[in-house]
């Protein structure tokens, strides 16, 4: 698919999966390329015991020797050694030795994009050292380069088993039938074809060599299972060398890099490993399942944290307004009784104000008695000092 007409073939795996049509889970990562960030193609098995696709290891290397030829041909026209001016290509280098966090944030392809002019007219790369995309360790591919390198067969073949639970909801047809083609129902390794139950019978009759056959379910890929050794060609892989701990021929042991190592054969070495590798599943499992255990158990607390925090927020509101009833009771009858205490204070107030208003009425008297004291007529005094007399009297008595 084109990356700019449709999605990747793993974004279109990964729409099947959240349909529900493909039931392989939780090992996707596993099973894309550090580099290309897509499900791995005739994948690599590094130094590093990393594995990359071989079209990625390659075009690193040559994007690497590019930008290494770059920075050779800029500083051999520098015309002073004290003068050195940036360029491209040392740009380059930066970006290929940034952090690994920045490196991935753009992804490998995005990162290849930014080397401008990586094309080279020969297809063989001379450099042989180059980052791991996935652990950042400098790998060195020594003097056979990519050629020395085993193709990892079994990530192949669980890339492929991924490929195909995708593909079930997509039936293969058969390469024989006449239109319309029927639902192929096997594939034939040694054909590389797909066959319905009838062109099967037809073109594997029985009593034949063709139908000594290898045929497996329906599936497109068909690639010889064969992991021949690196160093020989022609020679398959039967041994394992302890030491290197890699796979290696019979010439390997017998005059090569590895004769002086300690081999076991492949059987040994098969059940060894997947002993190893069972036990290694097995402790994972087993921590799955403590994890998921304490997974539940932190669930339960959250969720008993939750109840318990609004029971006490429940509790504290309750609590709060029976409070806020109480003390306006208490505010009601304080407020009462300030009001009454206030009342017969301005009361007393009140009555005593009006006693000294009296006392103000006769000063009044005392004025006019002082006038009348000035009368020299004795009847006229007489008369008008007895009523006075009587007057100031009861003003005294007040």
């Amino acid at each position: 698919m084109s990356e700019s007409g449709e999605m990747s073939e793993f974004g279109y795996i990964m729409e099947l999966i959240a349909k529900g049509k493909v039931t392989i889970k939780n090992i996707e990562r596993e099973l894309i390329c550090p580099a290309c960030k897509e499900l791995f193609t005739h994948p690599l098995i590094l130094p590093c015991q990393h594995s990359i696709c071989h079209k990625c290891v390659k075009e690193l290397l040559l994007t690497l020797d590019d930008s290494f030829n770059d920075v050779g041909s800029d500083n051999s026209n520098q015309s002073s050694p004290r003068l050195r001016l940036p360029s491209p290509s040392m740009d380059k280098i930066d970006r290929i030795n940034r952090p690994a966090s920045q490196r991935r944030s753009v992804g490998w392809r995005g990162h290849k994009k930014l080397l401008n002019g990586w094309k080279r007219n020969s297809l063989t790369p001379r450099t042989t050292v180059f980052p791991c995309p996935g652990c950042e360790h400098d790998v060195d591919l020594g003097e056979r380069g990519i050629n020395g390198l085993f193709r990892n067969f079994t990530l192949e073949t669980i890339v492929e088993r991924y490929r195909q639970a995708a593909r079930a909801a997509t039936a293969i047809m058969c390469d024989l039938c006449k239109p319309p083609p029927q639902e192929s129902t096997k594939s034939c390794m040694d054909c590389s074809a797909s066959y319905c139950n009838e062109c099967f019978k037809i073109h594997h009759p029985w009593g034949t060599i063709k139908a000594q056959h290898e045929y497996v379910g329906p599936t497109t890929n068909f690639r010889p299972k064969i992991l021949m050794c690196p160093e020989h060609e022609t020679e398959r892989i039967n041994m394992y060398c302890e030491l290197c701990r890699r796979p290696v021929c019979h010439l390997c042991k017998l005059g090569g890099n590895h004769a002086n190592h300690r081999v076991t054969t492949m059987s040994s070495a098969y059940k060894t490993l997947k002993e190893k590798l069972s036990k290694d599943i097995d402790y994972l499992i087993g921590k799955e399942s403590q994890v998921k255990s304490q997974i539940s158990e932190l669930n339960l607390l959250m969720k008993e944290t939750e109840c318990n925090g609004e029971r006490a927020k429940e509790e504290a509101i309750t609590h709060f307004e029976k409070l806020f009833e109480v003390l306006e009771e208490r505010k009601s009858s304080v407020l009462k009784a300030i009001d009454s205490s206030k009342k017969l204070r301005l009361d007393k107030f009140q009555t005593q104000m009006e006693e000294y208003q009296g006392l103000l009425e006769n000063n009044g008297l005392v004025g006019y008695a002082q006038e009348v004291l000035k009368e020299t007529d004795q009847s006229c005094f007489v008369q008008t000092a007895k009523q006075l007399h009587l007057r100031h009297r009861r003003a005294r008595d007040q």
